[in-house]
Protein backbone atom coordinates (compact mmCIF):
# COMPACT_ATOMS: atom_id res chain seq x y z
CA UNK A 1 0.00 0.00 0.00
CA UNK A 2 1.51 3.32 -0.90
CA UNK A 3 1.78 5.66 1.53
CA UNK A 4 2.44 9.29 1.87
CA UNK A 5 4.90 10.71 4.65
CA UNK A 6 4.25 13.68 6.32
CA UNK A 7 7.21 15.55 4.79
CA UNK A 8 4.87 15.20 1.09
CA UNK A 9 2.95 17.98 2.88
CA UNK A 10 5.27 19.87 4.42
CA UNK A 11 7.68 20.56 1.50
CA UNK A 12 4.95 22.63 -0.71
CA UNK A 13 3.74 24.36 2.74
CA UNK A 14 7.54 25.61 3.00
CA UNK A 15 7.76 26.39 -0.19
CA UNK A 16 5.10 29.19 -0.07
CA UNK A 17 7.18 30.63 3.08
CA UNK A 18 9.63 31.97 0.69
CA UNK A 19 7.37 32.85 -2.47
CA UNK A 20 7.49 36.48 -2.85
CA UNK A 21 4.44 38.53 -0.98
CA UNK A 22 4.65 41.60 -2.64
CA UNK A 23 1.69 42.91 -4.96
CA UNK A 24 2.47 45.71 -6.43
CA UNK A 25 -0.03 48.69 -6.74
CA UNK A 26 -1.63 49.55 -9.30
CA UNK A 27 -2.76 53.66 -9.93
CA UNK A 28 -4.69 55.39 -12.07
CA UNK A 29 -3.09 58.79 -12.83
CA UNK A 30 -3.74 62.23 -13.86
CA UNK A 31 -0.86 64.93 -13.47
CA UNK A 32 -1.72 68.75 -14.64
CA UNK A 33 1.95 70.85 -16.02
CA UNK A 34 0.25 73.37 -13.06
CA UNK A 35 -1.54 72.46 -9.87
CA UNK A 36 -1.93 76.38 -9.33
CA UNK A 37 -3.21 79.12 -12.35
CA UNK A 38 -2.44 82.63 -11.51
CA UNK A 39 -2.14 85.37 -13.29
CA UNK A 40 1.38 84.62 -13.75
CA UNK A 41 1.55 80.68 -14.72
CA UNK A 42 0.32 79.92 -18.58
CA UNK A 43 -3.89 79.25 -18.65
CA UNK A 44 -2.68 76.44 -21.06
CA UNK A 45 -2.30 73.03 -18.47
CA UNK A 46 -0.43 69.80 -20.24
CA UNK A 47 -2.32 67.01 -18.79
CA UNK A 48 -0.36 63.59 -18.35
CA UNK A 49 -3.15 60.32 -18.06
CA UNK A 50 -1.10 57.31 -17.09
CA UNK A 51 -1.54 53.82 -15.51
CA UNK A 52 1.73 53.11 -13.23
CA UNK A 53 3.24 51.92 -9.84
CA UNK A 54 4.12 54.79 -8.98
CA UNK A 55 6.38 54.22 -6.46
CA UNK A 56 8.70 51.82 -9.28
CA UNK A 57 7.97 54.55 -11.72
CA UNK A 58 6.58 51.81 -14.48
CA UNK A 59 4.64 52.06 -16.36
CA UNK A 60 1.31 49.70 -17.08
CA UNK A 61 -0.60 49.59 -21.32
CA UNK A 62 -3.42 52.09 -21.11
CA UNK A 63 -6.12 51.52 -23.75
CA UNK A 64 -8.14 54.44 -24.33
CA UNK A 65 -10.11 56.08 -21.37
CA UNK A 66 -14.53 55.05 -21.83
CA UNK A 67 -14.98 58.78 -20.04
CA UNK A 68 -12.19 61.89 -19.31
CA UNK A 69 -13.27 64.83 -18.23
CA UNK A 70 -13.38 68.17 -16.01
CA UNK A 71 -16.13 69.52 -13.74
CA UNK A 72 -15.70 73.16 -13.44
CA UNK A 73 -18.89 75.42 -10.93
CA UNK A 74 -21.11 72.60 -11.04
CA UNK A 75 -20.82 71.63 -15.18
CA UNK A 76 -18.95 68.13 -16.74
CA UNK A 77 -17.63 68.54 -20.13
CA UNK A 78 -16.17 65.84 -21.99
CA UNK A 79 -12.27 65.73 -23.05
CA UNK A 80 -12.53 62.20 -24.18
CA UNK A 81 -11.78 63.62 -27.91
CA UNK A 82 -9.11 65.43 -27.19
CA UNK A 83 -6.71 62.68 -25.85
CA UNK A 84 -3.58 61.82 -27.79
CA UNK A 85 -1.88 58.94 -27.43
CA UNK A 86 1.72 58.57 -26.46
CA UNK A 87 4.45 55.95 -25.29
CA UNK A 88 7.19 55.67 -22.39
CA UNK A 89 8.56 53.77 -19.84
CA UNK A 90 10.09 53.76 -16.95
CA UNK A 91 13.86 52.79 -15.44
CA UNK A 92 14.75 49.23 -16.38
CA UNK A 93 11.22 48.37 -18.48
CA UNK A 94 11.56 47.14 -21.56
CA UNK A 95 9.87 48.33 -24.89
CA UNK A 96 7.14 51.47 -24.35
CA UNK A 97 3.80 51.54 -23.05
CA UNK A 98 0.65 53.47 -23.88
CA UNK A 99 -0.56 56.63 -22.03
CA UNK A 100 -2.04 59.52 -23.24
CA UNK A 101 -1.93 63.18 -23.03
CA UNK A 102 -4.38 66.46 -23.43
CA UNK A 103 -4.11 70.20 -23.09
CA UNK A 104 -6.98 72.55 -21.75
CA UNK A 105 -6.86 75.79 -21.78
CA UNK A 106 -8.61 77.60 -18.51
CA UNK A 107 -10.79 80.48 -18.96
CA UNK A 108 -12.54 81.38 -15.53
CA UNK A 109 -11.78 80.99 -12.32
CA UNK A 110 -12.02 78.43 -9.73
CA UNK A 111 -11.69 74.97 -9.24
CA UNK A 112 -11.40 72.26 -11.78
CA UNK A 113 -11.74 68.67 -10.85
CA UNK A 114 -10.20 66.30 -13.95
CA UNK A 115 -11.87 62.73 -13.42
CA UNK A 116 -10.78 59.82 -15.47
CA UNK A 117 -13.23 56.31 -16.04
CA UNK A 118 -10.31 54.13 -17.78
CA UNK A 119 -10.87 51.13 -19.63
CA UNK A 120 -11.05 47.94 -17.51
CA UNK A 121 -7.07 46.60 -17.65
CA UNK A 122 -6.88 42.76 -17.47
CA UNK A 123 -4.36 41.97 -14.63
CA UNK A 124 -3.64 37.95 -15.34
CA UNK A 125 -1.22 37.76 -11.76
CA UNK A 126 -4.36 38.15 -10.30
CA UNK A 127 -7.21 37.03 -12.16
CA UNK A 128 -9.59 40.18 -11.91
CA UNK A 129 -10.27 43.63 -14.12
CA UNK A 130 -8.83 46.82 -12.38
CA UNK A 131 -10.66 49.89 -13.06
CA UNK A 132 -9.88 53.12 -11.15
CA UNK A 133 -12.14 56.11 -11.28
CA UNK A 134 -9.13 59.08 -10.22
CA UNK A 135 -9.42 62.76 -9.93
CA UNK A 136 -6.99 65.61 -9.72
CA UNK A 137 -7.86 69.18 -8.65
CA UNK A 138 -6.35 72.48 -10.19
CA UNK A 139 -7.03 75.59 -8.43
CA UNK A 140 -7.05 78.72 -11.00
CA UNK A 141 -7.13 82.16 -10.16
CA UNK A 142 -7.89 82.63 -6.62
CA UNK A 143 -11.52 81.43 -6.57
CA UNK A 144 -11.03 78.65 -4.33
CA UNK A 145 -14.79 76.78 -4.89
CA UNK A 146 -15.32 73.30 -6.07
CA UNK A 147 -12.82 71.13 -4.68
CA UNK A 148 -14.77 69.78 -1.56
CA UNK A 149 -18.00 68.72 -3.87
CA UNK A 150 -18.68 64.95 -5.24
CA UNK A 151 -18.42 64.43 -9.16
CA UNK A 152 -20.77 61.62 -8.97
CA UNK A 153 -18.58 58.73 -9.84
CA UNK A 154 -19.25 55.41 -8.91
CA UNK A 155 -16.30 55.48 -6.11
CA UNK A 156 -14.41 58.92 -5.30
CA UNK A 157 -12.44 60.69 -2.75
CA UNK A 158 -14.01 63.96 -0.99
CA UNK A 159 -10.71 66.14 -0.39
CA UNK A 160 -11.07 67.50 3.04
CA UNK A 161 -8.19 69.29 2.59
CA UNK A 162 -7.96 71.68 -0.11
CA UNK A 163 -5.62 69.38 -2.75
CA UNK A 164 -3.67 72.21 -3.88
CA UNK A 165 -1.25 74.75 -2.16
CA UNK A 166 0.31 72.02 -0.37
CA UNK A 167 3.84 72.22 1.65
CA UNK A 168 5.90 68.61 2.01
CA UNK A 169 4.78 67.48 5.68
CA UNK A 170 1.15 68.78 5.04
CA UNK A 171 -1.61 66.44 6.35
CA UNK A 172 -4.15 65.40 3.09
CA UNK A 173 -7.73 64.17 5.07
CA UNK A 174 -10.24 62.78 2.51
CA UNK A 175 -13.31 60.98 2.56
CA UNK A 176 -14.10 57.94 0.39
CA UNK A 177 -17.38 57.49 -1.33
CA UNK A 178 -19.18 54.45 -2.68
CA UNK A 179 -22.61 55.66 -4.60
CA UNK A 180 -22.55 58.77 -3.14
CA UNK A 181 -22.56 57.41 0.39
CA UNK A 182 -19.16 57.15 3.03
CA UNK A 183 -17.43 54.13 2.81
CA UNK A 184 -16.71 53.07 6.56
CA UNK A 185 -12.72 51.39 7.08
CA UNK A 186 -12.02 51.65 3.33
CA UNK A 187 -8.51 50.17 2.53
CA UNK A 188 -6.43 53.29 1.16
CA UNK A 189 -3.43 52.41 -0.63
CA UNK A 190 -0.88 55.37 -0.63
CA UNK A 191 2.47 55.88 -3.02
CA UNK A 192 4.29 58.93 -4.06
CA UNK A 193 5.50 59.20 -7.73
CA UNK A 194 9.19 58.10 -8.18
CA UNK A 195 10.02 60.00 -11.22
CA UNK A 196 12.67 59.12 -12.96
CA UNK A 197 13.59 62.50 -14.15
CA UNK A 198 15.11 63.83 -10.71
CA UNK A 199 16.61 62.04 -7.83
CA UNK A 200 14.34 58.87 -6.99
CA UNK A 201 14.39 57.57 -3.23
CA UNK A 202 15.22 54.15 -2.90
CA UNK A 203 13.40 51.41 -1.47
CA UNK A 204 15.03 49.74 1.20
CA UNK A 205 12.09 46.90 1.05
CA UNK A 206 8.47 45.91 -0.14
CA UNK A 207 6.90 47.34 2.45
CA UNK A 208 7.97 50.87 1.67
CA UNK A 209 6.67 50.71 -1.70
CA UNK A 210 2.97 51.15 -0.18
CA UNK A 211 1.84 52.65 2.63
CA UNK A 212 -1.48 50.79 3.82
CA UNK A 213 -4.27 52.65 5.74
CA UNK A 214 -7.83 52.30 7.02
CA UNK A 215 -10.51 55.20 6.83
CA UNK A 216 -12.54 55.67 9.80
CA UNK A 217 -16.24 54.48 10.75
CA UNK A 218 -17.04 57.30 8.42
CA UNK A 219 -15.01 57.10 5.31
CA UNK A 220 -12.19 59.69 6.50
CA UNK A 221 -8.53 59.04 6.41
CA UNK A 222 -5.75 61.38 7.03
CA UNK A 223 -1.76 61.01 5.60
CA UNK A 224 1.06 63.11 5.96
CA UNK A 225 3.30 63.90 2.98
CA UNK A 226 7.03 63.54 3.76
CA UNK A 227 8.33 64.58 0.37
CA UNK A 228 8.02 67.16 -2.47
CA UNK A 229 6.12 65.93 -5.88
CA UNK A 230 2.68 64.37 -6.77
CA UNK A 231 1.02 62.08 -4.34
CA UNK A 232 -1.51 58.89 -4.86
CA UNK A 233 -4.13 58.00 -2.87
CA UNK A 234 -6.49 54.84 -4.05
CA UNK A 235 -9.45 53.53 -1.82
CA UNK A 236 -10.62 50.42 -3.00
CA UNK A 237 -12.95 47.53 -3.09
CA UNK A 238 -14.79 44.59 -4.64
CA UNK A 239 -17.33 46.05 -7.53
CA UNK A 240 -20.41 44.00 -7.24
CA UNK A 241 -20.48 43.27 -10.92
CA UNK A 242 -18.40 41.18 -13.28
CA UNK A 243 -16.84 41.15 -16.42
CA UNK A 244 -16.39 38.41 -19.37
CA UNK A 245 -12.68 37.66 -19.84
CA UNK A 246 -12.34 34.31 -22.04
CA UNK A 247 -16.35 34.41 -21.67
CA UNK A 248 -16.36 33.40 -18.48
CA UNK A 249 -17.64 36.46 -15.51
CA UNK A 250 -14.30 37.90 -13.91
CA UNK A 251 -14.34 40.11 -10.88
CA UNK A 252 -13.54 43.37 -10.92
CA UNK A 253 -12.08 45.38 -8.31
CA UNK A 254 -12.68 49.60 -8.38
CA UNK A 255 -10.55 52.11 -7.10
CA UNK A 256 -11.40 55.64 -6.40
CA UNK A 257 -7.97 57.44 -7.14
CA UNK A 258 -7.01 61.24 -5.86
CA UNK A 259 -3.99 62.45 -6.49
CA UNK A 260 -1.75 65.84 -4.91
CA UNK A 261 1.23 67.57 -5.44
CA UNK A 262 3.35 68.72 -2.47
CA UNK A 263 6.49 71.58 -2.55
CA UNK A 264 9.06 72.49 -0.46
CA UNK A 265 9.96 75.32 1.88
CA UNK A 266 12.16 77.62 0.77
Amino acid sequence: MFRLSSCSFLIPALALLFLPLHAEAHFGMITPSEAIITPDTPRTIELSVRFMHPMECQYLQMEKPKRFGVFHRGRSEDLLAGLAAATGKGPGQEGSFQYWRASYSVKRPGDYVFFLEPAPYWEAAENKFIVHYTKVCVGALGLEQGWDKPIGLETEIVPLTRPYGLWTGNLFTGRVLFKGKPVPNAEIEVEYLNDASKARVSIPSDPFVTQTLRADANGVFSYAMVRAGWWGFAALRDASWKLKKDGKPRDVEIGAVYWVKTRDMK
